[in-house]
């Protein structure tokens, strides 16, 4: 019989003082023992998450490269998960944080090998990240990649399109198992939040469905993404109103990897996203029973508002330079036209009580259209608070999609989720701006926390040259003195380089430049939207003179020795001028100061963490933005940021 606990616990006694003795045990002696180098500034992050572990606190634990971290908090998130019989949660920033977690090597593996400590841990990815039998139907023979999309088709188990037992049922159709579609490709066929999974007559075989029953026996871990966990949150109570199980079991703790990226994946999983074509195809399910002719009116005269409303979206939009969302102009007819489809739902909803009770509709499908209906005036209602709403448009397949999302989630994840009487653990290299926690706790809504603040143990000084680009000379090309400074460091280092662009235009732009740059032609160029992200990084690491291009990579990217031997900042990254961060400037009385400025540092101190990840690494970074020599706090707030002993040099000066 497996031991519940690595060590010997009498239930008589208190169980986290008992587990901080055994993870001391463990970073003073059986580590070391192992050929581990003991680590002060790890032993002193173990005895801070002891405490907030036992007073089921929420933590800032903000630790340097190479202390451990994420050793420290998967000994407690493991043992408090079989104290209590409810698994952890971990939730990373993105996908490809997840696959760094799990890879072979990773710290969940070297818990199994050195501690005896066998993990049950299994993912919990978000549903775009799984085909959608529906989409990959529809476009099998009408696409022009219809030759690829066919042979995913091909490599379904057989239980999907013909029957099969419940026990031949298994996981299957994640992203990371086609890594050689691009991103575009695997658009047409993944799961998007306008698929309505609850009526899908392939559920019960869809890949999506099945991992969450596999991921939800964990006993020890689910790992997951920020994203999920919000959705998670959020649609908690409507799930369970619709009899379904929520995303996520009842947990023990949380730990937030990257968790300074958490404000942003609430405020995405809180946007309520409307599009015309599924509005009407989800009423008019309403006219497939003997309903009044009252209501099948209601549903047309729905129809046509709905249609008119994305008229004049479509009239009101304007495009958003770096960025996929549209800035709306809420003007008189728009606010006009969205009180009429608002008043046609009420009278809807009015309607279907009467139809309730007669019972000419499938209670079923009754409950699911209502559940939407409600959701929609949800949305739909935010406009009548002037200041309390953000909205924007997008673009896919000449479609146009609303988003709307309440201006702050400060006060849903206070009650929902940092009110919940269990330890939350916030991790990263990166929590802090001027040592001050305040500007992640207050875009969260957290008054409440301990906190504490360890530096990188490496002797950086010894191991990184950082460089800066020269002022622009006058009449000089920017883009074109960016790419002969890139060209010319990636001669220097042979490659092994991660470059870091603020946008994707940005990254196309250079994509389509650096092709005709000879000087590195024997350069092998990967660029983040191709291929499946953990295999990019898979393929980056294993051909050590490649170039790996990437605009989400800023954070939690590991890959020691001399594969990585140079980052290049491409521009600074401060956030988008997008409808969601206009908003957070408009309320804010200094926003540069108190938006703009914090999150670019913020970035850059994680981009420029991707260099040295062990005690062996060297290498250089540079950032190429030429106007930070115009905007000199930005410029010496970064400098006050590099790791003590580093300072940078000016890049010669492009002819």
């Amino acid at each position: 019989m497996e031991q519940r606990y690595p060590f010997a616990y009498d239930p008589a006694e208190s169980f986290v003082p008992r587990l901080g003795e055994w993870v001391a045990d463990v970073f003073y002696d059986i580590l070391p023992e192992a050929g581990f180098e003991v680590r002060d500034e790890q032993i002193f992050m173990a005895y801070q998450l002891e405490r907030a572990y036992g007073d089921k606190k929420t933590i800032m634990a903000e630790a340097g490269v190479g202390t451990g971290k994420t050793l420290v908090y998967l000994l407690y998130a493991v043992c408090y998960a079989r104290y209590t019989g409810k698994p952890a949660v971990i939730a990373c920033a993105d996908e490809s944080l997840i696959e760094q977690l799990v890879k072979p090597g990773g710290d969940i593996e070297k818990l199994a090998r050195h501690l005896d400590l066998q993990v049950d841990a299994r993912l919990g990815k978000s549903p775009d990240q799984y085909i959608c039998l529906n989409k990959l139907s529809a476009v099998r023979f009408a696409d022009e990649d219809a030759p690829v999309i066919e042979d995913v088709h091909d490599s379904l188990p057989d239980f999907v399109n013909s029957p099969g037992t419940l026990q031949a049922f298994h996981p299957y159709g994640d992203r990371k198992q086609y890594p050689h579609l691009n991103d575009r490709q695997w658009s047409k066929i993944n799961w998007d939040p306008f698929q309505d999974c609850f009526v899908c007559p392939k559920r019960q075989r869809c890949g999506l469905t099945l991992s969450r029953d596999h991921y939800r026996r964990s006993r020890d871990i689910i790992i997951c993404s920020h994203d999920y966990y919000m959705e998670h949150v959020w649609t908690y109570e409507a799930r369970k109103r619709e009899g379904q199980l929520p995303l996520l079991p009842d947990h023990s703790s949380v730990v937030f990897d990257e968790g300074h990226l958490l404000e942003e994946a609430a405020l995405n999983a809180l946007s309520y996203k409307l599009k015309h074509r599924i509005f009407e195809e989800l009423v008019t399910r309403l006219l497939e029973g003997e309903i009044r002719e009252s209501l099948a009116e209601r549903i047309d005269e729905a129809i046509e508002s709905s249609e008119q409303l994305f008229a004049l979206l479509d009239r009101s939009t304007v495009a958003i330079p770096g960025s996929d969302r549209k800035e709306v102009r809420v003007d008189a007819p728009l606010l006009a036209a969205i009180e009429r489809l608002t008043s046609v739902l009420d009278a809807i909803g009015e309607e279907l009580v009467f139809e309730s009770g007669l019972f000419s509709l499938d209670g079923y499908q009754m409950r699911v259209v209502e559940e939407h209906l409600d959701m929609i005036q949800t949305a739909l209602s935010l406009f009548r608070k002037q200041d309390g709403y953000i909205c924007w448009a997008e673009e896919n397949d000449e479609e146009t999609t609303l988003s709307i999302m309440p201006r702050t989630v400060k006060e849903i994840l206070n009650e929902r989720v940092f009110n919940k009487n269990m330890p939350i653990v916030f991790s990263s290299a990166t929590l802090s701006v001027d040592g001050s926690f305040r500007y992640v706790a207050d875009s969260l809504g957290i008054s409440d926390f301990v906190s504490f603040s360890v530096a990188s143990p490496y002797a950086y000084a010894d191991k990184m040259q950082m460089r800066i680009a020269a002022e622009t000379a006058p009449g000089q090309n920017a883009n074109a003195r960016r790419m002969q400074d890139a060209v010319s460091l990636l001669q220097q280092s042979g490659g092994r380089a991660l470059i870091l662009f603020r946008t994707m235009e940005e990254l196309r732009t250079f994509k389509q430049d650096i092709a005709g740059m000879p000087e590195v032609s024997g350069l092998r160029f990967m660029f983040e939207g191709d291929r499946e992200i953990s295999d990019l990084i898979a393929a980056f690491q294993e051909d050590e003179e490649s170039v790996l291009c990437s605009v989400n990579l800023w954070e939690g990217l590991d890959v020691p020795g001399p594969s990585l031997s140079n980052v290049i900042i491409w521009s600074l990254p401060y956030p988008p001028q997008d409808p969601v961060f206009n908003a957070k400037r408009t309320a804010s009385a200094a926003p540069y100061e108190e938006i703009d400025l914090p999150y670019m540092l913020l970035r850059v101190k994680q981009g420029l963490g991707r260099l040295i990840r062990t005690s062996s690494d060297s290498g250089m970074a540079a950032i190429l933005d030429e106007t930070l020599h115009s905007k000199k706090e930005a410029k010496d707030r970064i400098a006050a940021l590099l790791p003590e002993g580093v300072e940078w040099t000016v890049l010669p000066r492009s002819v």
